[in-house]
């Protein structure tokens, strides 16, 4: 127990053998439960998690404190993804009624000495979600590889206009705290299992209305191997992001200027585009029209849309 919260700490793990044992003898003692998801991993990740576990099922409700605390070791009959081992752990803290749920990824990249910077805005009532920033700050972000540091960068940019949460850096971060009210305001079950559930949640913490914050932390690389695709990865979560800023604006904005002023825009844009490619195609046939001019007004009143929409998208998040 943190300052009268009771905390969980998911660690969601495939093929982690040699590293989240480590980790789980690392957490800190004031952690009430731990979540240690197998999302079926080949090798003896699961043997590793038993090793260390005090109870094999995901807790029952009407059980006492004490038959569930320590360990819960958790295995999935298929390998379903990274959200999907975050989701299980997360739907069993809910159940719990845990206080604070802290996710830490099982590959020992994670302090978890810093945990407290985690969990101090969300017991002071400061917000009702944190998650690490490696790229805010030049010195931290010293041993990120720069094809991470760019792909990073990019899906930072897609994260803040599809959650709308305009200052936030960093949103493939694995660190994070969520309290239960935030857990509970959520759509848990429609959670998206591949690598982009991290920006996947703060979409629907958005449209729920919680407060984010960003906490620094270092970039640590160690011996682990990382199984992201990056050339699967960006396009993927690149199409979940799309998705989800239409349902946001869907959700919150359907009669509000903000997502007028958006939807105006995207589709000016789109009308412009399409009369661009006609404009191509009658200059390479010989033909005469004023579908150039017509496409550079259409782009220019999208473009114009979009600014507006993302200005009012700003004052209503700030």
């Amino acid at each position: 127990m943190y300052e009268g919260h009771t905390i969980g700490v998911v660690v969601p793990a495939y093929n982690e053998e040699g590293f989240v044992g480590d980790v789980l003898d690392s957490l800190p003692d004031f952690v009430d439960r731990v979540y240690a998801v197998d999302d079926a991993s080949t090798d003896g990740t699961w043997d590793e998690i038993r090793a260390h576990a005090t109870i094999e099922r995901a807790p029952r409700a009407g059980e006492s404190d004490d038959a569930v605390n320590g360990v819960v070791a958790i295995q999935h009959a298929v390998n379903r993804g990274a959200g999907a081992a975050i989701k299980t752990g997360y739907l069993a803290a809910r159940e719990d009624g845990t206080d604070i749920t802290v996710t830490v990824d099982a590959d020992g990249q994670m302090d978890p000495d810093i945990m407290t910077r985690f969990l101090d805005p969300i017991v002071t009532g400061d917000a009702e979600y944190t998650k690490g920033d490696r790229l805010s700050n030049s010195e931290l972000r010293e041993e990120m590889p720069r094809f991470r540091l760019l792909g990073n960068w990019l899906l930072t940019g897609l994260t803040r206009i599809a959650s709308g949460y305009w200052d936030i850096t960093d949103p493939q971060n694995g660190y994070t705290a969520i309290s239960l009210p935030a857990l509970e305001a959520i759509d848990l079950e429609g959670m998206y299992e591949y690598y982009g559930y991290c920006n996947d949640i703060l979409v629907k913490l958005n449209v729920a209305g919680m407060r984010v914050a960003d906490v620094d932390m270092p970039a640590t690389y160690g011996d682990e191997e990382s199984s992201i695709q990056y050339g699967d990865y960006i396009p993927k979560v690149s199409l979940m992001l799309l998705r989800n800023f239409f349902w946001r604006l869907g959700a919150r904005y359907r009669t509000h200027p903000l997502g007028i002023a958006y939807l105006f825009g995207i589709v000016s844009g789109l009308a412009g585009i399409a009369l661009g490619v006609r404009a191509l195609g009658s200059t390479l046939t010989g033909t005469k029209n004023d579908d150039a001019r017509k496409s550079l007004t259409s782009l220019l009143v999208g473009v114009v849309g979009i600014i507006v929409g993302i200005v009012l998208d700003r004052r209503q998040n700030p």
